[in-house]
């Protein structure tokens, strides 16, 4: 499989090591700004300000991709979306196998804890730019989903008002090289539960997203997701 690999930061250059490790895979393109690349997929570790050049070579070349970038606004995502339609995209915010299995766990203890006050707390290293993080952003989506969507999204606390019952609270840390750690603590009446993942190694996500881009392969047009890769 020939893989183009969209951006040149540190997740990029992780990947095209692995890559070049593995026997079946050859990278085939290297760059922030796609031209005249040929491959079989596009793996995108880039900015999301790039994104929208990067559908419009990939749709006019029929070429799948493997969206991995965070940060984008609505805009962008209505221009994934539309791309979709014409080629198979998987847009994931965090290709990690342990972070998507968080995902399910969180939704099924979000169906059964009832009355359970939420929050979120995500930390990364001083150089993320995004905050929150995608990933907390769709453990959010994934707890609001299971409850009908009624919850309301509270980044932070300040001032001098009671916990609303219908409110998740956000929290973000930036500080030294943490590649990354999720929590999601659910708060009852005299009684806590507290799921995390911490990431030890940034290849974790490499590795998801090869394993993204053998799924998509031959696949039609659509928007996918990690869960469709592990189902």
């Amino acid at each position: 499989m020939k893989i183009i690999i969209h951006g040149t930061g540190t997740m990029s250059s992780i990947l095209k090591n692995v890559i070049e490790t593995e026997k079946d895979l050859e990278v085939s393109g290297f760059a922030d700004d796609l031209t005249n690349e040929k491959g079989d997929i596009i793996i995108d570790f880039s900015h999301f300000s790039r994104i929208p050049n990067m559908l419009n070579f990939a749709v006019n070349n029929n070429i799948p991709i493997v969206i991995c970038t965070t940060g984008y606004d609505d805009k962008i995502l209505s221009q994934i979306k539309e791309a979709s339609s014409k080629i198979p995209i998987l847009l994931s915010s965090n290709t990690s196998i342990g972070i998507n299995l968080m995902n399910d766990l969180v939704s099924k203890m979000a169906e059964n804890l009832n009355g359970f006050d939420i929050e979120i707390i995500e930390t990364h290293h001083n150089k993320k730019v995004d905050s929150p993080s995608g990933t907390a952003k769709t453990l959010f989506n994934a707890i609001n989903q299971t409850l009908e969507n009624k919850m309301n999204l509270i980044n932070g606390r300040e001032g001098n008002h009671k916990r609303d019952k219908n409110e998740i609270g956000m929290h973000s840390i930036r500080g030294g090289s943490v590649v990354g750690e999720h929590r999601v603590i659910f708060y009852g009446d005299d009684e806590s539960i507290e799921i995390k993942h911490s990431a030890m190694s940034k290849k974790i996500f490499v590795y998801g997203a090869i394993k993204a881009a053998k799924f998509l392969i031959g696949k039609k047009p659509n928007l996918y997701g990690m869960k469709d890769v592990l189902s």
